[in-house]
């Protein structure tokens, strides 16, 4: 498998494996705290990448940390209260598509109207991927997960 590297910005992958970080975590014992390096390993990720998305999410409040030899990461808000669409927002994972989606347009005046267009409609399929996220929760996913298991 193909692992991810540290890049300067954020890449739409970082909400899958934030998603999956959240899931797993929602299934430890609150009370202990699962090492980057434990998360990494499961999800077949780069330890200093998981590091940098589970830094968004403590910094958001999804997560919680503990420093020192039994540190690691936990979440600090009940899974059944973190909706996919505020993982999503964090991220914007779709960001980077609806930006090359309307980039395409030139200065020419098809292109600002094609650039008006397309706007309209990646700004549509934006809401569309927000109203989906918005059904789920952490919860969701892991009671799902666990079914499946």
């Amino acid at each position: 498998m193909k692992q991810e590297y540290c890049t300067p910005t954020q890449h739409p992958k970082w909400f899958g494996l934030a998603v999956q970080a959240l899931v797993i975590l929602s299934q430890e014992d609150k009370s202990i705290a699962c090492p980057s390096f434990e998360l990494a390993k499961y999800l077949q990720s780069e330890p200093s990448l998981l590091r940098r998305i589970l830094s968004v999410l403590a910094k958001e409040g999804f997560i919680g940390t503990r420093e020192g030899r039994d540190g690691g990461y936990h979440l600090r808000k009940p899974a059944e209260s973190i909706q996919l669409v505020d993982v999503y927002d964090v991220f914007r994972s779709g960001s980077r598509l609806s930006f090359g989606i309307t980039e395409t347009a030139g200065t020419h005046p098809l292109g600002k109207c094609m650039k008006s267009t397309l706007e309209d409609i990646t700004q549509e399929m934006d809401d569309s991927i927000r109203g989906v996220l918005s059904k789920y929760t952490i919860a969701d996913l892991a009671n799902q997960l666990e079914a499946k298991l």
